[in-house]
């Protein structure tokens, strides 16, 4: 059991964690909030970045004396390990916390079983708490460890009829500003931008962050049958970010500019196998990807299973005809219909951004957070980056 105090801890733990998704590298975004004996608050933090204080150290220091004899309230159980930084239980053991309240248990073995340790120090232990939100917050870690590849968030812009572009082909802009700013912003939280090399030819794009959004631009990658056709002198491949060109690894010799990455990629009838492409992606270190792709594209990733999120940006308009957002996905029935979640609708502009889940997913878009404690519904979905 836990009190109201510490849910609305976790609540505020759960912001924190993130505040800084996409932006601590390989590890997990964490939010943790120190209570004092009479349950106030008297200390918080998140983890930053690799190599810098867990969220617990940062917490325990701007609490100071006042932690001793309180809780610590945390979005994932307390590593019990010694990395680039000492484990978080001995810490909180040394600071005189009398409990922990955390969220979603530690599932990289390394840093797993500091509940046990805790425990076996005296210190009164509770688990589970806004399970699913927390982990919603640290998503994109979880999808690494947990299934070994990156957190692949779908997005696209569209009008009320889910048209992507009008039958000439025109798109720009069915959006706002202010939609396209918002989306640049969602850029900046992935690691890697993808699309197709069809996206390449027939759009251009830079696949950079704009409109007065900060951080590191994210690493592109173009996905082609090979290179015949591919415009090498496209902005994508401008040398100005990292970028990744992958391709059928039964292609031989592909010349490409010397500042573009080569990635082999099994592939079946000239197309890439989405889980091998992100397999692969994970070995270079990306550990989230932003598809924006054109229809084939997502059907692609769809059907195998490989999208976590969609977020789509719709505009109060009408095309009537035109491609749509995604081509074929096998469905031929209502029945078969890939089911969805809303998480989430915000009013961007004049638009609309969605944000949906697979239907059953849980927190993190996996089965381990079914059936955790959820908390006050109203506070359901409320923590988009």
């Amino acid at each position: 059991m836990h009190t109201q105090a510490e849910n609305d801890a976790m609540l505020r733990a759960v912001e924190l964690a993130v505040s800084r998704l996409g932006r601590t590298g390989a590890n997990p975004t964490v939010g943790c909030v120190l209570l004092d004996r009479g349950q106030r608050i008297v200390g918080e933090g998140c983890h930053q970045r690799a190599g810098e204080p867990h969220a617990e150290i940062v917490a325990l220091a701007a609490a100071g004396g006042r932690a001793a004899g309180g809780t610590a309230v945390v979005t994932l159980e307390p590593c019990n390990h010694t990395g680039r930084t000492g484990p978080c239980t001995e810490a909180l053991r040394a600071a005189g916390i009398a409990r922990v309240v955390y969220a979603v248990a530690d599932p990289w073995l390394p840093a797993a079983g500091g509940a046990a340790a805790l425990a076996a120090a005296g210190i009164e232990v509770v688990g589970g708490v806004l399970a699913t939100e927390a982990g919603w917050a640290n998503r994109f870690w979880l999808k690494n460890v947990t299934r070994a590849r990156p957190w692949v968030t779908w997005k696209f812009g569209a009008t009320l009829d889910g048209r992507i572009a009008a039958p000439d082909g025109t798109s720009r802009w069915i959006t706002s500003a202010q939609a396209r700013a918002d989306a640049h912003r969602l850029r900046s939280t992935h690691d890697a931008v993808l699309v197709g090399a069809g996206t390449v030819r027939a759009d251009d794009p830079h696949l950079g962050v704009r409109h007065g959004i900060g951080g590191r631009p994210p690493i592109r990658v173009v996905m082609a049958s090979g290179s015949a056709g591919l415009p090498f002198a496209a902005r994508v491949f401008d040398g100005t970010a990292r970028t990744v060109l992958a391709v059928p690894d039964t292609y031989p010799d592909i010349e490409a500019p010397p500042n573009v990455e080569l990635l082999a990629v099994k592939a079946s009838d000239g197309r890439l196998a989405p889980d091998a492409l992100l397999a692969g992606l994970l070995d270079l270190g990306i550990r989230s990807v932003l598809l924006e792709g054109g229809p084939v594209a997502a059907s692609g990733f769809l059907t195998a299973g490989c999208v976590d999120e969609i977020v789509g940006y719709i505009a109060p308009a009408l095309l009537g005809a035109g491609p749509g957002a995604v081509a074929d996905v096998g469905v031929t029935t209502i029945s078969e219909a890939l089911r969805w979640e809303f998480r989430d609708c915000v009013r961007v502009g004049p638009d609309l951004r969605i944000s949906a889940a697979p239907a059953g997913a849980g927190g993190a878009g996996g089965a381990a957070f079914a059936g955790a404690d959820r908390g006050p519904a109203a506070d359901r979905g409320r923590w988009l980056p």
